[in-house]
């Protein structure tokens, strides 16, 4: 039913182009026909309205039997007959002609004679001068019944004649004989000869309105600048009119519709712009916009980011002033991961709110407590005495200040999340290594009165030695503050237990710190820590985990959990949440660890990749260490659980484990995946084989990628720019490539598509397409997969056209063997040419020309891209440039051939075999470079005017575009 559907579509697409195509023609008034009696004219297609007949009708398949040497090309029905018989039905009624690379006659401008009765022909000598005919094959209509329904008429005009009235028209239809012989004596059809349906004129004109403004822009002197407009009404505008500072531009000169492109625009040009447009119900204005052109070096914003205030609303807090915005915040530094090769990660950056502040006697000494946790007794205090507030200039303030202090307190979960850096500093060896924080405070001292900055004298920092969870750092705590300029934590001061006797107000024992607040910095309660590990990381394309598909770019993120009971509490103050982006090495994420007790500390890890969340591997029911990548008993010990692993209901993109510390004394635990915090270097460079934690890609058949968006599905969402994929909203050319996979099995194949031969966008990316290969049922080891391309053309603003640089890359160990002759020698002669020196990949700069199956590249144009999509991949599974087939034929029509093999588990590299044994891997190398070059063939020659196939040479090869197959033939029973 899908054939037919197909068939009758393509009849009523060639009844509307018939009185415009040269080939349906008997043969054109005045050309003689080298002596050859002229062909008959067709039974008038006119006459017969197929879709009425019983059973419809079809269309044979295509036919080439000649090549368009000597006089011409000439596909006779006779000849068709003779080598196809019972192809052709008895009597066709229609005739179509196409060139190999799926043009019509009249678009490559030559004189063709066609007929359903006879066939096609094409002399050379009819061509215009320099011209020869291109190779053509054709197809016949063949009818299933024989009376059919002429076409119906066209419709009348409606009886009513007023705008927004409603009347009748009618249309009319003949029972015809489609045969050619004599008439039945009695014709009859089913259905009516009559048809009337409800018409009116239209709508009354509604005056125009705008729906699209132009906006704002600033650019550059010489850059190029693009407005845009859009009406609607009754009818739709088509007319625009542009203004600059109220003057009209020349539209000649422009060239403008509903958009203004301005190409090097100068200085004059700044102003404003509108446009107008109308219709016979009248004119509508858009609003202005400004155009702004800066001089070459001229900075286009202010280097100080503008404030922007969110209204709080109405139900939240107000502080004292009843403001409905609240910018008061402590500054947050940060230090976050980025990739240095560049790209996009995503952080989120927490700020902590600004203590409101107290009033203070500066001639009287002040004590500020530290950490006032709901329940929980203050962590320490600030001591202020009297006289030590100090203007800029050293003057002693005596007056009031309002002093603002801010505790970030280690036990308020609340605020942890707000802490300030990544808690390290630099030793006296110039190591970054970490501290463990008791808490963190801000200060902010401004006089009462003009609110200006305040600085201290000598203060005193106290801090309960209760609050010390671990005997041993009471020896070694200090006070630190953080240099914002580095984002490190640089020691202010040692902390001593204080000396004297207590009073009655002193029940706790403090230790004691002295410093000078000169400028407004983060203060730190702090101690080294060398409880501190590494958790080694790597990515995978897929679940193969092969080596040589690692990711990098992939954001690894781990957080610090609370800790078991009895060790020193872990918020995110400082167990936080850490991220790495990954190298080609994986990466290695710090993490607290205890070597005591594997599950004293315990950690959760994420990862992402542009947005997209990689999956980690399961642990139910039960654990695989080879693939989790972990060997036992250091697993067991680890305590690995996928998030899903008692809710499969959860996502399965994140892994709880315990950072149990590496024993040195046992063997098993000395290969990673923990590493002591002092072997980074050794975390680092941790060979592939050693242990390690999992993450990858979930592998799907199809995955597109578009630098601009666009939805298919939604044509108005297309927006025109010079790295959209699709350059032409009204057309769509959807192209394709076909590649040969010999392997054990399917693989991903990936397009990278960048900016080719256009200034504005070499060397750019347009996007990316992935596609799984298809296996061919009737070749072993044997698969094959379309993978579309952008097209080579003209860009949005159809000023120059693209070469685009298109490289093809199978996923796996997969190296290119051999690739198509005549795309090979089309690409030469049409240069510039691609380097292509890269074995695993095959690179080129995108035909501009329809080059069809006989290069392995399938071009459809349709003004719907799914449809034209659709279109190419039929072909291009089939091979053909005017079939379609949803069965790989993975040997047909090739553009490339790949060959991919799966390595050994336990497999040395190549470089690995290199250093072992040098001799045995080179010969390994020629050996492989020896087969190559037997798989490289001419193409198969055949003779065009006898249909016969010349002789083969006698060694065994293979092109894309012929390959001995195994097994039957394709369309055998």
């Amino acid at each position: 039913m899908g054939e037919l559907a197909l068939a009758l579509l393509a009849l009523a697409a060639l009844h509307g182009a018939r009185a415009t195509e040269p080939m349906e023609n008997d043969s054109e008034p005045g050309k003689s026909d080298g002596g050859r009696k002229p062909w008959k004219a067709a039974p008038s297609l006119a006459e017969l309205d197929l879709d009425t007949a019983g059973r419809g009708a079809e269309w044979t398949s295509w036919f080439n039997i000649d090549h368009p040497g000597g006089d011409g090309d000439f596909e006779s029905l006779d000849a068709i007959r003779f080598y196809y018989r019972g192809r052709v039905c008895e009597r066709p009624v229609a005739i179509q002609a196409r060139t190999t690379a799926w043009e019509l006659p009249e678009e490559v401008g030559e004189v063709v004679h066609a007929s359903p009765k006879k066939g096609f022909r094409c002399l050379n000598k009819e061509q215009p001068q320099g011209k020869t005919c291109s190779n053509y094959h054709i197809r016949f209509l063949c009818p299933l019944e024989h009376i059919y329904w002429s076409h119906w008429s066209s419709w009348s005009p409606c009886s009513r004649s007023a705008c927004g009235s409603s009347g009748t028209q009618t249309r009319a239809r003949r029972c015809v004989n489609a045969r050619l012989a004599a008439a039945l004596k009695e014709v009859k059809c089913k259905g009516k000869a009559v048809e009337r349906r409800a018409c009116s004129t239209g709508p009354c004109p509604e005056k125009p309105y705008m729906v699209l403004h132009p906006k704002a822009k600033v650019r550059v002197a010489g850059q190029e600048v693009t407005f845009c407009c859009k009406a609607s009404g009754t009818p739709v505008p088509k007319k625009y009119y542009w203004y600059h500072n109220g003057t009209l531009l020349d539209r000649k000169v422009l060239r403008y519709s509903s958009r203004l492109v301005l190409r090097g625009v100068t200085p004059e040009q700044m102003g404003t712009y509108h446009c107008k447009a109308s219709t016979e119900a009248g004119v509508t204005k858009s609003a202005p916009a400004q155009l702004t052109v800066l001089a070459q070096g001229q900075q286009s914003c202010k280097p100080e980011p503008e404030p922007s205030l969110v209204e709080l609303p109405s139900e939240c807090p107000q502080d004292a002033t009843g403001s409905r915005y609240y910018n008061r915040f402590i500054d947050a530094i940060k230090v976050l991961p980025f990739d240095r090769r560049g790209g996009t990660v995503y952080q989120e950056v927490k700020m902590l709110r600004k203590k409101e502040p107290v009033e203070l006697d500066g001639n009287q000494s002040n004590v500020i407590p530290l950490g006032e946790a709901r329940g929980q007794v203050p962590i320490g205090e600030l001591v202020l005495p009297a006289g030590t507030f100090l203007r800029p200039s050293g003057e002693v303030f005596k007056g009031t200040v309002k002093a603002s202090v801010t505790f970030l307190d280690p036990r308020d979960m609340a605020t942890a999340s707000a802490a300030s850096s990544d808690l390290s500093f630099t030793n006296a060896e110039g190591e970054i290594v970490p501290l463990r924080t008791y808490g963190m405070f801000a200060v902010d001292f401004q006089e009462g009165e003009t609110g200006a900055a305040l600085q201290t004298g000598p203060v005193e920092v106290r801090m309960d030695a209760g609050q010390v969870w671990m005997p041993e750092h009471l020896q070694k705590m200090k006070l630190w503050s953080l240099n914002p300029e580095t984002g490190l934590w640089e020691e202010e001061g040692v902390l001593r237990p204080a000396g004297g006797s207590r009073g009655k107000r002193e029940e706790r024992t403090f230790l004691v710190g002295n410093l000078e607040i000169r400028e407004r910095r983060l203060f730190n309660l702090d101690v080294p820590e060398d409880r501190r590990c590494f958790v080694k990381v790597r990515a995978y394309a897929n679940e193969k985990f092969n080596p040589y598909e690692q990711l990098e770019g992939v954001v690894i993120s781990l957080i610090n959990l609370e800790p078991q009971p009895g060790y020193p509490a872990n918020p995110r103050a400082w167990g936080r949440f850490d991220s790495v982006v990954t190298g080609p090495n994986g990466a290695c994420l710090p993490a607290f660890c205890d070597s005591q007790r594997p599950d004293a500390y315990s950690a959760y890890v994420t990862a992402t990749l542009g947005g997209e969340e990689l999956e980690a591997v399961a642990s139910s029911p039960k654990l695989n260490p080879n693939a989790i990548g972990v060997s036992q008993p250091y697993l067991g010990k680890l305590g690995y659980r996928r998030s899903d692993h008692d809710d499969p209901n959860l996502k399965k993109t994140a892994f709880q484990i315990n950072v149990a510390k590496p024993d040195p004394n046992n063997v098993d635990e000395t290969n990673g995946p923990i590493y002591p915090y002092r072997s980074l270097e050794e975390c680092e460079e941790a060979p592939v084989s050693a242990n390690h934690l999992r993450f990858y890609r979930v592998e799907v058949d199809k995955y597109e990628y578009n630098v601009v968006p666009f939805k298919e599905s939604d044509l108005t969402s297309w927006t025109g720019d010079y790295l959209s994929w699709w350059p032409n909203p009204q057309e769509f050319r959807a192209c394709f490539i076909k590649v040969q996979i010999e392997g054990p099995q399917e693989y991903m194949v990936r397009s990278r598509n960048l900016g080719g031969t256009h200034p504005r966008t070499r060397g750019q990316l347009y996007g990316l397409r992935d596609t799984r290969s298809v296996r061919d049922m009737l070749l072993e080891n044997t698969s094959g997969a379309c993978v579309e391309f952008k097209c080579s053309g003209m860009l949005f603003d159809q000023s120059l056209v693209d070469r685009t640089l298109v490289s093809i890359i199978p996923q796996g160990s997969c190296r290119r063997t051999a690739v198509n002759s005549l795309l090979r020698d089309y690409l030469s002669r049409h240069p510039p040419v691609a380097e292509n020196n890269h074995t695993a990949a095959f690179t080129m700069l995108a035909p501009v020309d329809p080059l069809g199956h006989n290069y392995g590249i399938y071009t459809v144009t349709d003004q719907n891209p799914r449809l034209a999509k659709e279109i190419a991949i039929g072909r291009c599974f089939d091979g053909t440039s005017d079939g379609f087939s949803r069965e790989m034929k993975a040997d047909t029509g090739t553009a490339v051939i790949f060959t991919c093999q799966e390595q050994p588990a336990g497999r040395q590299s190549f470089f690995q075999r290199l250093l072992t044994a040098p001799a045995q891997a080179l010969d390994e190398i020629r050996r492989e470079m020896g087969a190559g070059e037997m798989r490289r063939a001419p193409p198969d020659v055949m003779d065009f005017a006898s249909g016969a196939q010349a002789p083969r040479p006698t060694a065994a090869r293979r092109t894309p575009s012929s390959r001995q197959r195994t097994g039957r033939s394709r369309g055998e029973p």
